[in-house]
This record gives structure tokens, sequence and C-alpha cells, in this order.
């Protein structure tokens, strides 16, 4: 099997959800080998970007052209079970809402069948002035077609 080594890791669509594995690093942790609770939305946050990444929503154009980008407007989020030095993990993700200015995003962060955290995410979209602002319609119509029920 050929792969380019040097190419980085990318999620993928199961369906309609997004898998993006990771794994749990010393720089990640407490001085117990415990994830450090922030860490998470920092795994979330690669985990939606790469979904946006990999759905074809290319947020450094509309950056750079001036049109906008996303910021979290909100965030709920349950931790259960905390994760820990070395371990696999993998963030599973569903757009379960669309609105005219952001969507909101189901996300887990699992150690294999088990669920460390359990979260809803608020992605806005804002103006180059920080003012929400509706999305693409081309990036309306595909989170519509990967909304999902939430599970």
């Amino acid at each position: 099997m050929s792969r380019d080594i040097d190419k980085p890791y990318e999620g993928a669509f199961t369906g309609k959800t997004h898998r993006f594995a990771l794994r749990v690093y010393f720089e990640d942790t407490d001085t117990a080998g415990i994830v450090y609770y922030a860490n998470y939305l920092r795994f979330m946050e690669r985990a939606r970007s790469d979904m946006l990444r990999c759905v074809g929503v290319d947020q450094r154009a509309a950056l750079e052209r001036g049109d906008g980008v996303y910021a979290v407007a909100e965030a709920q989020i349950k931790y259960r079970m905390p994760a820990k030095l070395d371990d696999a993990l993998v963030v599973v993700s569903r757009v379960v809402e669309v609105r005219a200015a952001s969507c909101v995003i189901h996300q887990r962060v699992m150690r294999g069948d088990e669920i460390l955290t359990d979260a809803k995410v608020t992605a806005a979209f804002l103006s180059p002035e920080g003012r929400p602002k509706r999305q693409p319609r081309e990036w309306v119509e595909i989170f519509e077609r990967l909304k999902g029920e939430d599970e």
C-alpha cells in the first residue's frame, strides 16, 4: 500500500457522520496524565475544521476574500470520563441544525465505545466586522445534505 507520509491526516465521513481520529500526547495532559478539560475543545475544533474541509467548505478562501469567518457562539459540553496519555480517540461530528447565519454540530469525543465528552457547538458565520452574516448559500446546501438526527 502506497501512501504519502508527509500528507497531514484527514478524517472521513461514514454516512452523515464525520470521524476524526487523534492520539493523546503528553502536551494534552496534566501532571497526572489526564487530558486537561480545555483540550477537548481543541480536539473538537480540529475535527470541525476537518469536516468542513472534507465537504469543500474553504474557510481560508472566504476569510481572504473578506466574505466572513466561522466563530463558536455557544458550546454546551458534558465531561463524562477522562482521556489519558496515549489514548487513541475519535471525534464524531454530525450537523444537527442549520440556520441562516449558523449551524449546530453535535460532537462526541470517544475512546472505543466510551463517550468521554458530549457537546453541542453552535458555529456562527460572522462578517469581517464581527457581526452575524448569512452563510454562503452553497455552504447551507452542503450542511442541509449532511444534517442528521441527533443521536
